[in-house]
């Protein structure tokens, strides 16, 4: 088994975190860094990361959270919050950024440009939020593998009020809606009753259809 597969195998949605542990800054950074460097469509990054430590916003969030212990047992919680729309002042920010970076401007990519603003323009708010909240799950992917790599535990959460959510972090001013969850932190010694048991998938016969 690769090193990658034994630490996909080594990770689970952890139970219950051990709140006297905290996950060091390196490793933090490690797994922050791996999420922004998460591919997404365009190369828009059409969502960004909140890290919460503080224990009194982290309470209300739990609250509005089915009480759920992760959020403020864990050592940090990061939550993926999506544009609340791709609008043309954003993708060319992101346009013009990759111009910037690159030292020069491509006859191709600024025609692919246009094209992408005549497509979300025509998409309409709430389908472009549905489709950075979908780029957000790529970056939450990234942050389970990076995470199992450190071998920090990590829960990913869809079980909240995400409306709650956006008014205790103010969201809103900041163009912004909360897709998921994800404390971060050590499994307890006790307290987990998911700890021991196997890990459950479908066998490979039943998952893959190869189709040559």
């Amino acid at each position: 088994m690769s090193v990658l597969n034994q630490k996909l195998e080594w990770r689970y949605a952890t139970k219950k975190f051990d709140p006297a542990r905290s996950v060091p800054a390196e490793k933090i950074e490690r797994i922050i860094e791996a999420i922004r460097l998460a591919p997404t469509s365009s190369g828009l990054q059409p969502f960004e990361l909140l890290v919460v430590t503080n224990d009194e916003i982290r309470a209300r969030i739990r609250d509005v959270s089915w009480n759920q212990g992760q959020v403020t047992d864990c050592s940090h919680l990061l939550v993926f919050a999506a544009w609340d729309d791709i609008t043309p002042e954003r993708v060319n920010m992101m346009f013009d950024l990759t111009n910037e970076v690159r030292g020069f401007r491509n006859e191709g990519w600024e025609a692919y440009r246009q094209q992408l603003l005549g497509i979300v323009g025509a998409r309409g708010t709430e389908a472009n939020y549905q489709a950075a909240a979908r780029q957000a799950y790529i970056g939450l992917g990234i942050a389970l593998v990076a995470a199992a790599f450190e071998e920090v535990d990590a829960t990913p959460m869809e079980g909240f009020d995400p409306e709650a959510v956006d008014a205790i972090l103010d969201l809103k001013s900041k163009n912004l809606r909360s897709v998921i969850l994800l404390p971060l932190g050590y499994r307890a010694d006790e307290g987990d009753w998911l700890v021991n048991l196997k890990k459950v998938r479908r066998e490979r016969s039943k998952f893959v259809t190869e189709i040559k």
